[in-house]
């Protein structure tokens, strides 16, 4: 019986969801911006692929958290392209943040960057990260992620898809937009 399971999946192989091939409109018509964004300087060329990724929630909906979960997942799988979650910041090569930033969370995430190895990069996902959303100028939200981090790549949306997450985490390594038409010569 095992065998016929095995025989079955090699025959017909798993689907992953591929990456997209044009960014997604439903982001853009609710953020009336970019989906992702690059702010800061490009990465380092010591930081390659095989990476990383600590996590910072600063206070959110879990709608960002919820989209991150679906990247480990069998769906969109972004190990296939070398990224991983870790626990420890020490052992992190990207800084993702999402939720509002507070000022009570400021030292906070500070302080994880500053745990992170050299050389790191910084990806804000979500609206509330990438420019404080709703909260934006409530008592305590300082709005968002970049007067406290270089930040390296925003990701608009609330929250923004999976697959635009994943185009971030790409462009943030790479430091080139994987949607590009050209490669950009190394």
């Amino acid at each position: 019986m095992y065998y016929w399971h095995w025989v079955r999946h090699l025959l017909h192989r798993p689907a992953t969801t591929g990456f997209p091939t044009e960014p997604d409109p439903s982001v853009g018509a609710m953020t009336h911006a970019e989906a992702v964004i690059a702010v800061g300087p490009p990465p380092s060329p010591a930081l390659r692929r095989s990476l990383a990724l600590r996590h910072v929630d600063g206070g959110s909906c879990n709608g960002c958290e919820s989209e991150l979960a679906l990247l480990a997942g069998p769906d969109y799988d972004f190990s296939r392209y070398g990224f991983s979650y870790t626990p420890s910041p020490r052992h992190a090569d990207v800084l993702v943040v999402t939720g509002v930033v507070t000022a009570a969370m400021a030292p906070v995430i500070r302080a994880v960057y500053e745990a992170l190895p050299h050389p790191k990069a910084v990806v804000a996902v979500g609206a509330c990260a990438a420019g404080g959303g709703v909260f934006a100028g409530a008592p305590g939200v300082l709005g968002s992620l970049d007067p406290i981090l270089p930040v390296t790549v925003r990701i608009a949306g609330c929250p923004p898809t999976p697959a635009d997450i994943l185009r971030g985490l790409l462009q943030a390594v790479d430091g080139w937009d994987p949607l590009a038409v050209e490669v950009p010569k190394q």
